[in-house]
């Protein structure tokens, strides 16, 4: 197949998409159909964090298949893969998040956790924050504040109320009738931004008074990717739920939320199949994804992703960048201004580095390299991307 192929036979989600005719992947490194090799930076957008083809989740995954693929509907027949993964999560995870749902993707965590919350408190409201990003079925889009991406496609789902992150006003948003505040624990599209300690205990607090549950999407920030398994552990307050998804799987699709029991129960009677999925739980997958989280769990001090971050940091000073958002391995280069900002991107790509895009902050360049990035690796990256800044900023 060809490039030609893809464009044609493929259906696309940007006018823009670059069509590296990829061959093959390992490590840190993708190369295409013509043997140029590129430095990834962007990690299947956040979602390898042990970089591609880690030989444990290849094992992991090769070994199921000599035992067995999809045998049945979730939550139906006890698969070992997938039990295990959830009792690893509750293992790693602080009470009372004891019980995990297992799913295809982000967003379809997140509609789930939606309709948790709603089961679970019996009100419809649900407040997320502007500029959030939390998927593009209709129920995640519902929940952003961005209409030139909501117009098209209304009508969406109603009783959604946005408030500003890191605001402290806008706290007393929440009432009542909320069912449920979600928010991602870093904003990713909106520019890697992280949340003020002070504000995110005062809207846990007022979450906690009116009786909203707090549903934390971690599906970016999660997976070791701040130096911790999951960034809300590092701000010492436990949401009700938690979505996590892309590097869970090391390279394969899966998502998951975790709650309590209690809380999870709730999808099982009035009414029966509250949620269900076909392939939530796959076998395979979640044999990948168990042996990604035990790496994790067992390897993340040796990935010293604070010294990584820091080597990123001191490396990339540059008079046309502004500042360095975000934490760990998930750092967004905030340039001086959006002209340039696709065409650096491109030219590091033709210069054999990928980086990538933010959906909402257009000034920005993306970093979420796998946590197994070298400090050489780190040191050629930031070269690449400091002369092609350089070149458009003469």
């Amino acid at each position: 197949m060809s490039k030609n192929d893809f464009f044609k036979y493929q259906a696309p989600t940007t006018p823009f998409a670059p069509g590296i005719e990829i061959e093959k992947a390992e490590g840190c490194t993708i190369i295409d159909k013509d043997g140029n090799e590129y430095l990834d930076l962007v990690a299947g957008v956040s979602a390898l964090p042990l970089g591609h083809r880690h030989p444990e989740v290849v094992k992991a995954m090769k070994d199921q298949i000599d035992k067995y693929l999809h045998v049945m509907v979730y939550g139906e027949f006890s698969q070992d893969p997938a039990v295990q993964l959830c009792k690893k999560l509750a293992d790693l995870l602080p009470e009372p998040l004891d019980m995990t749902y297992l799913v295809n993707s982000g967003t379809e965590a997140i509609e789930a956790s939606i309709k948790l919350a709603r089961r679970a408190t019996g009100r419809s409201e649900i407040v997320a924050m502007k500029n959030c990003y939390h998927g593009n079925t209709l129920g995640s889009l519902s929940l952003s504040d961005y209409e030139e991406r909501k117009a098209p496609f209304r009508p969406l789902l109603p009783d959604v109320k946005n408030i500003k992150f890191n605001c402290f006003a806008d706290i007393n948003l929440i009432t009542h009738h909320t069912a449920g505040v979600i928010l991602e624990s870093i904003q990713g599209g909106a520019g890697f931004i992280i949340p003020d300690s002070r504000w995110w205990k005062a809207l846990f607090d007022r979450c906690r008074k009116v009786g909203a549950l707090i549903i934390l999407d971690e599906i970016q920030p999660g997976m070791g990717r701040t130096g911790a398994l999951f960034y809300f552990q590092k701000l010492g307050l436990v949401p009700d739920i938690v979505v996590s998804g892309k590097g869970l799987g090391g390279g394969m699709p899966i998502s998951s939320l975790t709650a309590s029991s209690e809380h999870l129960k709730l999808f099982a009677s009035n009414p029966m199949l509250g949620h269900i999925t076909t392939f939530g739980g796959n076998p395979v997958i979640a044999a990948a994804a168990l042996a990604t989280l035990s790496v994790i769990d067992r390897d993340l001090k040796s990935f010293d992703v604070e010294g990584k971050e820091l080597r990123f940091r001191e490396s990339l000073n540059n008079q046309h960048i502004v500042e360095i958002r975000g934490t760990g391995l998930m750092l967004a280069v905030i340039l001086k201004d959006d002209q340039h900002t696709a065409a650096i991107v491109d030219r590091c790509r033709e210069n054999g580095v990928l980086f990538f895009l933010l959906l909402f902050e257009k000034r920005a360049v993306r970093i979420t390299p796998p946590l197994t990035i070298s400090p050489n690796e780190i040191d050629h990256a930031c070269g690449v991307l400091l002369e092609a800044i350089d070149h458009f900023y003469k």
